[in-house]
C-alpha cells in the first residue's frame, strides 16, 4: 500500500506541473498562520482522542489596509473539534468539523479520515486521506467536495527524560470532486489537482504535556485564467493555466491532557491533524 500511495502521489505532482510555457505563475506574500491546540486523549479504552483547535490566518499582502472585516489582524479564523479513534497500533479513523470565518460571512467544512502510519526503517511513514464537504455561508452559494491525500515521514529524537525534536516532512494533494457537489457546470473547467502543499517542521516536546512546533510550508492552487485585453479588445494575457503560490509560516501550540494516561506509551499524532 505504501508503495501504491507514493505512486499516486508523484501522479499528483506530475499532473499538477503542466509545461511552463503554458502556466502564468503568481506568488502572493508569506501568510503567517498561529495555532493553539487543545488535545484530551479520552479514557475509552485508549486509543481515542478528542481535538480543539483555534488558527488565525493573517496575510501579509493585505498588511497597510484598513479592513473593518478583519478580526484580532487575521484575515480568516479557524475554530475545529476533531475526533479520532485507533482501530489498530497502524490504522484510525476520524473526523474533523471545522467553522471558517473570513471577511463578513463563513463556512463549514466537515471532514472523515482514515489514516495509516507504520514504520519505515528509522522513521514513521504516514498517510491520511479524507473526504470533505464545502458548506458556505452566502446565501444561494454552492457546495464543494473534495478528496485529500497526504503522506509525511517523521522521527523522533530524544534528548532527554521530557524533552524531544520531532522533524517531520509532508506533502499533500487535494482534487474536486465534482460528482459529490452541487457545483457540477460542465462548462466549468479544471485542473485535475487544484492543491498541493509541500509543509516542513521540527516539533519541540517539552513535557508530556505541551509542545510547540514552527512549520514552514509551499502551497500552491491550480486553476484556468481566463484572457485579459487592452481597450482595444487585443488579448494581452491569453487564457491558460494558473498557479497561485503561497508560502507560509506556521507555529502551533498544543497543550496535552493525558487523562489518567501514560505519556510513554500512548501514540501521539502531529500536531498537523
Amino acid at each position: 500500500m505504501n508503495r501504491l500511495l507514493l505512486l499516486a502521489l508523484l501522479a499528483a505532482a506530475l499532473l499538477a506541473r503542466p509545461a511552463a510555457a503554458q502556466t502564468r505563475r503568481t506568488v502572493f506574500g508569506v501568510q503567517l498562520w498561529p495555532e493553539a491546540q487543545a488535545e484530551f486523549a479520552l479514557d475509552f479504552d485508549g486509543s481515542d482522542y478528542l481535538l480543539v483547535s483555534a488558527r488565525g490566518q493573517q496575510n501579509t499582502d493585505n498588511n497597510g489596509f484598513a479592513d473593518p472585516s478583519r478580526f484580532l489582524g487575521f484575515d480568516q479564523r479557524r475554530l475545529s473539534v476533531g475526533y479520532e479513534h485507533f482501530l489498530s497500533e497502524h490504522w484510525s479513523i476520524g473526523g474533523t468539523l471545522p467553522y471558517i470565518g473570513f471577511g463578513k460571512t463563513y463556512a463549514l467544512l466537515p471532514e472523515a479520515l482514515l489514516r495509516h502510519r507504520g514504520p519505515v526503517g528509522p522513521l514513521t511513514f504516514g498517510q491520511r486521506l479524507s473526504l470533505e464537504h464545502l458548506f458556505p455561508g452566502q446565501t444561494g452559494a454552492k457546495g464543494s467536495t473534495y478528496a485529500r491525500l497526504r503522506a509525511d515521514l517523521e522521527k523522533t529524537l530524544t534528548l532527554g527524560s521530557t524533552v524531544a525534536l520531532r522533524p517531520r516532512l509532508s506533502y499533500e494533494a487535494a482534487t474536486h470532486l465534482r460528482a459529490f457537489s452541487a457545483d457540477d457546470d460542465p462548462n466549468v473547467e479544471e485542473r485535475t489537482i487544484q492543491f498541493t502543499s509541500l509543509r516542513a517542521e521540527v516539533g519541540v516536546r517539552l513535557s508530556p504535556a505541551f509542545d510547540f512546533t514552527p512549520w514552514f510550508a509551499y502551497q500552491t492552487q491550480y486553476s484556468f485564467g481566463l484572457a485579459q485585453t487592452d481597450a482595444f479588445g487585443n488579448v494581452t494575457i491569453p487564457a491558460g493555466r494558473v498557479n497561485s503560490v503561497a508560502p507560509v509560516l506556521g507555529l502551533d501550540l498544543r497543550v496535552t491532557f493525558l487523562s489518567n494516561q501514560d505519556a510513554a506509551t500512548r501514540q501521539q499524532l502531529p500536531t498537523q491533524h
